[in-house]
């Protein structure tokens, strides 16, 4: 078999397909607005949201064909393996020589990077990052993602070395466990990008910590980040799991919302906690990353696959490089399509939460703004919608929040 060709098959059909979800989406600026949101953007600035999202789907496409080109090239050259030649045998590393290509490929890519921020969010007046900080952010990108990527590669190998056929489950331990600690990490690694500041005495933070003791909801502190500092997007989220829990807000939320309004898409995210949403992401990456150990066990039982591509035998690093961008690429829209699904059951349930603490007004209120200040799209294409969108268009949030508040014991 030529595993060139499948691979650049698979490639194409990865690349189509994505390029029929921003037709998809370039489309959707053409649906009538619906009636319970049709007073987020008024004409003028309904008008600057279609020309703003004409660009960055334009741009996002041409983005997305340059990520893709790319790829083919270093696929169809063997450059991998020709690049791997140039480091010692051993197989680490030969691993962290293909990391480091990949890597180094991503450098590529900044331009597109740098144009999206430093222009189009710029001529549409949401960027506030300056020339430092977006070549600063990239760096740490750089080393971050470079880091975890070699940091994979290595558990693949010392696995596959270690426990053979039984790599697959192994791996979905393992790598479970590992995406857990990088999620128990994840506070930490924010400090690298941002500047956090404890939430001031007053309103705001007696609200939160009201709604926190009445249901018996434990944080480890309430804080501020400096999101302005990049963009003007407004946000809110919980980190952290355990004793480590974080309620993180944007400076530009609490500058741009009531106490009622940020108290409401607090109690929104709270509900996320009460109703262990987050252990049942865990339960789904589990699954997926039993489907990755399954194509890491099959892709390095054929020695074949990577002569094909090269290589004189077995390499990890390219192992994981074609399990990643390819195999599961293929597999991905399926996950998706299943993990949306979840996800949009779960913003429901959120969303009940905070009618039920008797904010659903307010919570309506609050994500008209989001809506406005982020540019979202309020008439979504429902194929779209059921592929891709972990929340529900705002449209179908609203009119549930709505029937909840009027009938709130149904």
């Amino acid at each position: 078999m030529d595993f060139k060709a499948v691979a650049v098959f698979i490639l194409w059909a990865v690349y189509l397909y994505g390029l029929f979800l921003d037709i998809l989406r370039y489309r959707s600026a053409r649906n009538p607005i619906p009636e319970n949101v049709a007073d987020v953007y008024d004409t003028d600035t309904y008008m600057k949201w279609k020309a703003y999202h004409g660009e960055k789907v334009r741009f996002g496409i041409l983005s997305s064909a340059a990520g893709f080109v790319v790829d083919l090239v270093l696929i169809l050259t063997n450059a991998y393996a020709a690049f791997a030649r140039l480091f010692p045998q051993g197989d680490w590393w030969q691993l962290f020589a293909v990391m480091l290509l990949s890597a180094l490929a991503t450098l590529l890519l900044i331009p597109f990077s740098w144009y999206d921020t430093m222009h189009i969010e710029e001529k549409y007046g949401f960027n506030r990052t300056r020339a430092k900080t977006f070549a600063g952010d990239k760096v740490k990108e750089f080393i971050l993602q470079f880091g975890l990527m070699v940091g994979l590669a290595s558990m693949v190998m010392g696995l596959h070395k270690s426990f053979g056929d039984w790599l697959i489950l192994a791996f979905a331990a393992f790598a479970t466990l590992f995406l857990l600690f990088v999620t128990f990490l994840y506070p930490f690694f924010s400090k690298i990008f941002n500047k956090f500041t404890p939430l001031a005495d007053g309103e705001l933070k007696e609200g939160i910590t009201k709604l926190l003791e009445k249901n018996g909801y434990k944080v480890r502190a309430i804080q501020v980040m400096d999101a302005s500092r990049r963009s003007t997007k407004s946000n809110a989220y919980f980190t952290g799991f355990g004793k480590m829990k974080t309620i993180v807000l944007y400076d530009t939320l609490v500058a741009a919302m009531t106490t009622d309004e940020i108290l409401a898409v607090f109690a929104h995210e709270m509900g996320h906690g009460l109703h262990k949403d987050t252990l049942k992401n865990h339960i789904l990456t589990f699954l997926q990353m039993l489907v990755l150990g399954l194509l890491a066990w099959a892709t390095l039982r054929y020695p074949q696959i990577f002569r094909s591509f090269g290589f004189e035998g077995v390499n990890y690093g390219f192992a994981v490089l074609l399990m990643l961008s390819v195999e599961f690429a293929l597999l991905s829209p399926l996950f998706g399509l299943v993990m949306s699904w979840f996800s949009r059951r779960a913003e429901y349930r959120a969303d009940r939460q905070a009618v039920k603490e008797g904010y659903g007004p307010a919570l309506v209120s609050a994500l008209k703004k989001l809506a406005k200040e982020n540019f979202s799209d309020l008439s979504p294409s429902p194929v779209l919608v059921a592929l891709e969108y972990s929340h529900p268009p705002l449209s179908q949030r609203i009119a549930a929040i709505e029937a909840a508040t009027a009938a709130p014991d149904e």
